[in-house]
């Protein structure tokens, strides 16, 4: 009779250290999981911060107008993305075509930042080059310069107004 309350009892200890083991990984299971999400979530703002970081140097400065070519070089041929160039020409003109300016990639929103067709890119840059056009960029001419966002807060463009 003693065994069986001995070995009862042994069971009964064993069942019990299994539920406790059982209980404690799932709730380190539970912790590791929230844990996790927390980290891809900042992994991601990060990664945003990061891919941005290149085009903050265009967020609300002045740069000159060799400066706004170089930009208009360097970003025209991306996939969704645009950039508005408004000359100081283009801004007294009559024609309201005119006062848009000149967009160099793609076409973009100013307002939500939604891009135009992909097939309609301009990434011509003879006029932008020549003095007898009003889309002359003069590279010693001040710009202040905007980028635009669009709905998912991707950056899709950057507007380049002269001073």
């Amino acid at each position: 009779m003693e065994e069986n309350t001995g070995v009862g009892i042994r069971v009964a200890a064993g069942i019990f250290l299994t539920i406790m083991l059982i209980t404690i990984v799932v709730i380190i299971t539970i912790s590791s999981q929230d844990a996790a999400k927390q980290g891809q979530t900042k992994m991601a703002a990060i990664t945003t911060q990061l891919s941005d970081t290149e085009y903050q140097t265009y967020s609300n400065t002045t740069l000159s107008g060799s400066q706004v070519l170089n930009a208009v070089r360097q970003y025209m041929n991306q996939e969704q993305f645009g950039i508005q160039v408004i000359t100081g020409k283009q801004q007294n003109s009559s024609s309201e075509y005119e006062k848009e300016g000149v967009f160099y990639g793609s076409k973009f929103d100013t307002t939500t930042g939604a891009v135009a067709s992909k097939d309609s890119k301009n990434l011509d840059l003879k006029r932008a080059e020549d003095q007898y056009y009003p889309d002359y960029i003069n590279p010693s001419g001040k710009f202040k310069s905007t980028i635009v966002r669009d709905k998912n807060n991707m950056i899709r463009g950057i507007i380049f107004i002269q001073q």
